[in-house]
C-alpha cells in the first residue's frame, strides 16, 4: 500500500549560485559524502547531480508528511543506487525514524525515487510503499 508520495521541481541555477556562494559550506551542510563525491566527479555537471539530490530530499520530506521538521533533516536522506543500479533513498536519524512510525505493523518501507533533469530544472518524484513483510523477504 502507498503510505506516502512527493515530487519536487528545483532549480538548477538556484543550486549553482548556493555553491558559488556558499562553496562546501552548503554542500556539507545539504549532501551526504557519497552525495558530494558522485556531484565533484562530474565537474561540468555537478549543479545538477546536486539540484536533482536537493529535490529527491524535498520530495521524500512531503513523502514523510513532516517536512523538514519534527527531527527530519536533509543530511538523514541521501541519494543512492539500488542494487539494479535504480535510484532510491538510504534515509538515516530523524528521517528513519518519521519512516518507521508511519508504516504499519508487519510490514517494510519500499522507496521508489525517479530523478530527471533538463536544465534548468531538475525534478524528483517519491513513492513511500509498505509491503507486508512476507512479501517483502519473497522478493
Amino acid at each position: 500500500m502507498i503510505v506516502g508520495l512527493g515530487a519536487d521541481l528545483c532549480n538548477i541555477d538556484r543550486i549553482k549560485a548556493s555553491i558559488d556562494r556558499f562553496g562546501t559550506r552548503f554542500e556539507d551542510r545539504v549532501f551526504t559524502p557519497a552525495e558530494r563525491d558522485r556531484a565533484r566527479a562530474r565537474p561540468f555537471t555537478a549543479a545538477g547531480s546536486y539540484a536533482k539530490r536537493f529535490a529527491a530530499k524535498e520530495a521524500f520530506a512531503k513523502a514523510l508528511g513532516t517536512g523538514f521538521q519534527h527531527g527530519v533533516a536533509m543530511r538523514d536522506i541521501g541519494v543512492v543506487s539500488a542494487a539494479t543500479g535504480w535510484p532510491t533513498l538510504a534515509v538515516t536519524g530523524g528521517a528513519k525514524a518519521r519512516l518507521d512510525a508511519m508504516i504499519p505493523p508487519g510490514h517494510a518501507p519500499r522507496i521508489h525515487l525517479t530523478l530527471t533533469d533538463d536544465h534548468p530544472w531538475a525534478q524528483a518524484f517519491v513513492v513511500i510503499e509498505a509491503v507486508a513483510v512476507e512479501k517483502a523477504l519473497a522478493e
